[in-house]
């Protein structure tokens, strides 16, 4: 089916990245899963090994600009070849799409200084990038409420903030942090904010802590910065130019996650059909019973429904066109897509499904966590629900075309 729909939809590079990504999946990740699961040396040396073998299979940093190694442009072309990267939980840092936003964003806005001491390492994969923005005091869809400061000095920016729930916390080379840079009260926030690269080897640096989710290790945790000194050429864009700078981030980072749920997703509903038709299956006739059924036409709905309203947010961002609400919602619905297929796939597998017997444990953690994280579902319900509302004042309407 997905071939009638998509035969034209995506290039021939895209479809060709797509299957062989699926192959390297199938072979290489999947067989591995429980061993990085594990973690400790053995798992290390493992993901590092496949992080090569990506590299050396040229399906490492796809989505990167084309300028620093990537080979794909568009966000729906990509679309074809992150969702199966995604039907495994490793593959982001396998296949380096987790920093391939910090990609997009350095080439854009940073400086000559920015992409050689920063874009290049990373684009080469000897350095990985974290992003730094909600702080412990205060709730991360706030940003007024923002505490850290960068003050400029003698051409350096000096730099006091703590920030938890931090991506790559004790891998990153690097941390894009947005922080507060005008102290005026008479500056609105649409202009009091800026973001600025710190190594993580500035002194005044520190791991505070890593953050376990539902007690398994995602790598988040705790940073803070104590009167931490960067050049001055470390701020990426202009000076108060960080609420701009994160929505952009917000609205590709978010589609780029979604994108990647829908190939969890996709795992989880084949993880349901081998199940109901394995010899176990089989013997409790689970392919006759209409709840089973059921199971299988709500995901399916979920999925496809997901995957469509993805690639109209894709394709909006694209042209570069205005897109918070089909971006939002796409990420709401991935979201329910993954929860959806993976409950129902642990649903199906009894014990085994909540046990370490199946990967549906591993991925059912992952889903819980896309309806809090990169925006929580009350708060873009909210977001959109304003903006749908708010289309119809004065005589108004919001167009479906």
């Amino acid at each position: 089916m997905s071939g009638i729909h998509e035969k034209n939809a995506h290039s021939a590079l895209a479809q060709s990245l797509a299957e062989q990504a699926r192959d390297f999946v199938e072979k290489r990740i999947i067989p591995n899963e429980a061993a990085i699961s594990a973690g400790g040396e053995v798992a290390e040396l493992i993901h590092t090994q496949l992080i090569d073998e990506a590299r050396k299979a040229g399906l490492w940093g796809v989505f990167y600009p084309l300028s620093h190694g990537g080979k794909l442009s568009s966000l729906e072309d990509y679309l074809i070849v992150a969702e199966q990267e995604g039907r495994t939980e490793f593959s982001q840092s396998i296949f380096g799409s987790h920093s391939s936003l910090d990609a997009h964003m350095m080439l854009k806005h940073g400086n000559a200084t920015i992409q050689k001491n920063f874009l290049e390492p990373m684009a080469a994969g000897k350095a990985i990038s974290s992003y730094a923005m909600t702080e412990p005091d205060h709730g991360g869809s706030f940003p007024s409420l923002i505490s850290s400061t960068a003050k400029l000095e003698n051409g350096h920016w000096v730099i006091n903030a703590r920030k938890w729930f931090v991506c790559n916390t004790a891998q990153a080379a690097f941390a894009t942090v947005l922080v507060r840079t005008a102290t005026d009260e008479k500056t609105p926030i649409s202009k009091a904010l800026s973001m600025i690269l710190v190594p993580t080897s500035s002194d005044g640096f520190k791991v505070e802590r890593e953050i376990s989710m539902l007690g398994r290790d995602l790598g988040q945790g705790e940073m803070s910065f104590t009167n931490v000194k960067v050049p001055q050429e470390n701020l990426i864009g202009t000076e108060g130019g960080g609420i701009a700078l994160m929505g952009e981030r917000l609205g590709i980072g978010r589609l780029l996650r979604a994108m990647h749920w829908l190939g969890l997703a996709q795992r989880c509903f084949d993880l349901m059909g081998a199940r109901v038709h394995s010899p176990r299956g089989i013997s409790a006739r689970l392919p006759e019973k209409q709840l089973v059924r059921q199971h299988f036409v709500k995901a399916h709905q979920a999925i496809v429904s997901a995957r469509e309203l993805v690639r109209i947010a894709a394709r909006l961002v694209d042209a570069e066109l205005l897109s918070d609400i089909e971006v939002n919602t796409a990420k709401m619905a991935a979201s329910e897509a993954l929860c959806l297929a993976s409950d129902s796939a642990m649903q199906l597998y009894g014990a085994e499904g909540i046990s370490d017997l199946t990967p549906l444990a591993g991925i059912y953690r992952i889903a819980r966590t896309t309806r809090i994280l990169d925006g929580s579902d009350e708060a873009l319900t909210s977001s959109v629900g304003r903006r749908l509302v708010d289309a119809y004042k004065d005589g108004g309407e919001y167009r479906f075309d």
